[in-house]
């Protein structure tokens, strides 16, 4: 692993942890980032698994920039502002437009796994928390 990989890496995790730590949350949420890339000019380009368990929701926050995520197991009701309520199964995608307030919330009595993109300004934080 050459030094500009792990440099690449722990940078990667670093801004995965400085999401979760800024968005309110639930005990028990599990993050790991898996990549990170400075694309397009002026964005970067995030993405991560989270693991929520039974009852889990990831808090009310904002991206500045779009999210899009793939639902690997579980069920959870994702909720963004100015939209009904959807119901994501195991198989089911989203997507959230940049600066819109959103949750997500686990369904049922099992955890969920969610894979998400990111593709936020370089110069703001990941996720911001939402009133």
């Amino acid at each position: 692993m050459t030094i500009k990989t792990l440099r690449h890496i722990l940078v990667a995790c670093a801004v995965v942890a400085a999401a979760g730590a800024a968005v309110a949350q639930q005990s028990g949420i599990k993050r790991t980032p898996l990549q990170k890339i400075e694309f397009p000019d002026g964005y970067v380009t995030v993405s991560g698994l989270a693991e929520l368990p039974p009852g889990g929701n990831i808090g009310r926050h904002t991206h500045p920039g779009i999210e899009t995520g793939y639902l690997l197991e579980g069920e959870a009701v994702m909720s963004i502002d100015g939209k009904p309520d959807k119901h994501l199964k195991a198989g089911d995608s989203y997507v959230i437009p940049a600066g819109v307030v959103h949750d997500a919330k686990v369904h049922g009595d099992k955890g969920a796994k969610v894979m998400a993109v990111w593709v936020v300004d370089k110069t703001k934080p990941l996720a911001t928390p939402a009133k």
